[in-house]
């Protein structure tokens, strides 16, 4: 089984206020309408049930209308079906249709058809998946909208929701706030029309926000084509993690719903084609809007709305400190970062006002944050800078990602000596952290391929080999820079007894 646990941008600009709101409604209508609808589905499905095969073996009795659409739509959609019912020598269904077998009387038969009409009538007019569930052969047309907020259980509703959450929020952050939320209800009206078209005649109610869902994953392989989603693989009770870029992984997925679509049709209980159409709509309107500008428009005054609310928080924290009002000025700072974390001027008031109080493990703390954010901005010299004043004003270890991603900005500039010891640093500090296990594998890496240290490279691939730090994912990697190593030290070993 896989299951998308996250991906490389888990950040936003501003609380996802209307992703976080569709979760809580699903969640609510959920809670509310479940009881009902379980209740209510067993007695739908006898009333239909005792329709059809009334209907079927006995073709001349007068229907009413609500009969005779339920009867037509099902011959449409489950021709085999309705041709199997009609069969007087099929084994019988159950007590009912026993009971109707043995019934020759024709006032009796019409007066049986016209209480189950009436039974039925009853029943869909209080039934909620009747009024509020899409039904593609008679679509309400609220439930449009409604049914994309109705699940059928537990797992369906968490399911929906965690896609929702992991396309929803950065799609949200890209498009503001009503820009998404248009989007988003369009797209599941349109994936609903989509299924209709695909199931022309089917009476089954379709609840579910999925084909929503699938109209963000098609707007998020559109947006962010060469994002990393990353995956968690159960295999024979075995849990393995990896990551894969979303212009290969989300195409895959589509071509899987559109195979068991064509294979299995509504029979598997699941809305394929919904999901298919839900994801062409949203690549199709993902590209729309890149092209039009209305997508950099709406982004364009998110920035201006970000920018005016920082300006005004970090010009009132400024006033503060000048005045010598820094307990108030920190209390400002303080309330911005939590709403906006990537304030790099924020962090750096910050660290003034805990260097001028002599709060030395706030500075810290903050010095760390500019660090990190000068390494998300791609300013690894600046980045750096934070590290060395770090340092020189008594810090030790490093956050273990920050100093991580400092190793690597080292490494990529070719800096190999400094990267080494920075990654030798950062497995001893910590040496119960993955980041210990990556720093490991750095400097192994380093040593191989860069200094031909083959010694140390195979001392570092062995001591990640003995980690207690759970690395099955990195089991292949470490076993064969290991076998490189060895490889190696041979190779050298030979030439210097040839030499000799």
């Amino acid at each position: 089984m896989l299951v998308p646990i996250g991906h490389e941008n888990m950040t936003a600009r501003r609380w996802p206020v209307i992703t976080i709101g569709l979760i809580v409604i699903n969640v609510v209508v959920f809670l509310f309408t479940i009881s009902s609808i379980d209740e209510q589905a067993p007695a739908l499905g006898q009333a239909k049930a005792h329709i059809l095969i009334l209907a079927a073996l006995h073709p001349e009795l007068k229907l009413q209308p609500e009969a005779q659409n339920l009867v037509d739509n099902f011959k449409q959609s489950h021709p085999a079906q309705w041709t199997q019912i009609q069969n007087p020598y099929r084994d019988i269904i159950d007590a009912y249709d026993a009971k109707v077998r043995l019934m020759d009387d024709p006032e009796q038969l019409q007066k049986e058809m016209d209480a189950q009409s009436a039974e039925y009538v009853k029943v869909s007019s209080a039934s909620i998946a009747e009024k509020y569930a899409f039904v593609p052969a008679k679509p309400n047309p609220i439930s449009y909208l409604t049914a994309n907020f109705l699940h059928g259980g537990w797992l369906h509703l968490i399911g929906n929701m965690w896609f929702l959450w992991l396309a929803g929020f950065v799609l949200e952050d890209a498009w503001g706030r009503w820009l998404y939320s248009a989007f988003y209800l369009v797209a599941g009206a349109a994936a609903l029309q989509f299924y209709a078209w695909s199931n022309p005649g089917s009476i089954t109610p379709t609840l579910g926000a999925s084909g929503a869902v699938a109209a963000l994953m098609g707007a998020f392989l559109v947006r962010f084509p060469n994002m990393k989603i990353e995956m968690a693989w159960l295999f024979l009770f075995r849990l393995f993690r990896f990551k894969a870029a979303a212009y290969w992984l989300l195409p895959l997925w589509l071509l899987m719903e559109m195979f068991y679509g064509s294979l299995f049709g509504s029979a598997s209980g699941v809305a394929h084609w919904a999901h298919v159409g839900g994801f062409m709509f949203g690549a199709l309107a993902a590209f729309g809007l890149q092209h039009t500008n209305l997508e950099q428009k709406h982004n364009k005054a998110i920035e201006e709305k970000l920018a005016w609310t920082a300006d005004t928080e970090i010009e009132q924290a400024s006033s503060l400190m000048d005045r010598g009002q820094l307990e108030a000025a920190a209390a400002t700072l303080t309330k911005h970062v939590a709403a906006t974390p990537d304030s790099l001027d924020a962090w750096n008031l910050l660290k003034q006002i805990h260097w001028k109080t002599q709060d030395t493990a706030a500075f810290h703390a903050a010095n760390m944050k500019t660090c990190a954010l000068h390494l998300k901005a791609r300013n690894p010299k600046a980045a750096w800078k934070d590290y060395e004043e770090f340092l020189q004003t008594g810090g030790e270890a490093a956050p273990a990602q920050v100093w991580l991603d400092l190793c690597k900005a080292a490494d990529d500039a070719q800096s190999y000596d400094r990267a080494l010891y920075e990654y030798e640093r950062l497995a001893e500090a910590h040496p119960n952290e993955r980041q210990a296990l990556m720093a490991q594998l750095g400097a192994a890496k380093i040593c191989l391929k860069r200094l031909n240290r083959f010694q140390e490279a195979l001392a570092f691939y062995q001591s990640a080999a003995a980690s207690t730090i759970p690395h099955l994912d990195w089991e292949p990697t470490i076993q064969a820079g290991i076998k490189e190593a060895k490889a190696a030290l041979a190779g050298g070993t030979s030439l210097s007894a040839s030499a000799h």
